[in-house]
């Protein structure tokens, strides 16, 4: 199969053909995400909670970023690797955001990079995008700013906000972007959105009518026992599995039944 492109994923949208997005954080999950048919593989700063253990996603580094993009594009073998660039790691300056982004192209193997806002940062899209940098956008529920939301909220409810989603969509289209993400608005906002975009949008927990829909692959594949999101659909339940096996394995190695003379050299 054909490596995926961001002119790809615009074919596709206007095949009207939905792009299947997951969140990856390493290089075996890269390898089997791509060969079942994903084309964005998201090295997404959800790591921080899912993998690092933060209670947000505020920690994450540059260099967490870069680590796990590295270890994504070596197992990766079609799908679009595009590295989420933390908090502060683009909003300080133009010339700060054209370094941290280009070592994700250069030394992390990163197609594209995404990055979280609307107005406020359309001089570093277009300057990324100057530079051959491709940018993912990003709206409504943006989780680095979960703080100035007052926490994990639906965001577009109202018309002003609506309005200022939609334009926000319109300037990062104009700016350059190639695609963008749209967290936790309203399902008829994103279709609004989509339908008066060129590019192709990307939904999580905005209902039915994006391009495409991305999940965080820890959710998908049941790994973790507490409570999912509303959106989530949760495709295996591999957290009791992962368990019962090592439960299993725990027995063997304390009764003497693992290894046997089968599993020596």
């Amino acid at each position: 199969m054909e490596p995926v492109t961001t002119t790809a994923l615009r074919r596709m949208k206007e095949r009207a053909e939905k792009i299947a997005v997951l969140t990856c954080y390493d290089a075996t999950t890269a390898r089997l995400l791509s060969e079942a048919g994903v084309e964005i593989l998201l090295v997404g700063d959800s790591l921080g909670m899912v993998k690092l253990g933060y209670p947000t996603t505020l920690p994450v580094t540059v260099e967490d970023i870069l680590r796990h993009t590295q270890a994504v594009s070596r197992g990766n073998t079609r799908a679009l690797v595009v590295a989420d660039m933390p908090f502060l790691s683009f909003q300080l300056s133009v010339s700060e955001a054209m370094r941290n982004c280009g070592r994700m192209l250069k030394e992390g193997g990163a197609a594209a990079v995404k990055l979280e806002g609307g107005h406020g940062i359309l001089e570093t899209v277009e300057a990324l995008v100057a530079a051959g940098i491709p940018v993912m956008g990003h709206l409504g529920m943006t989780p680095q700013s979960l703080h100035v939301f007052g926490g994990y909220k639906v965001q577009g409810r109202s018309s002003a906000a609506a309005r200022r989603i939609v334009a926000d969509a319109k300037a990062l289209e104009r700016a350059g972007a190639f695609s963008l993400v749209l967290e936790c608005i309203p399902p008829q906002l994103a279709k609004q959105v989509t339908r008066e975009l060129a590019i192709p949008t990307i939904g999580i927990g905005a209902g039915p009518f994006c391009d495409g829909q991305v999940l965080v692959v820890d959710d998908l594949l049941g790994l973790h026992t507490g409570v999912s999101p509303k959106f989530v659909k949760q495709y295996a339940h591999l957290a009791p599995q992962i368990s019962q096996a090592v439960r299993a394995y725990v027995r063997d190695v304390k009764t003497s039944r693992f290894p046997t003379a089968a599993h020596s050299y």
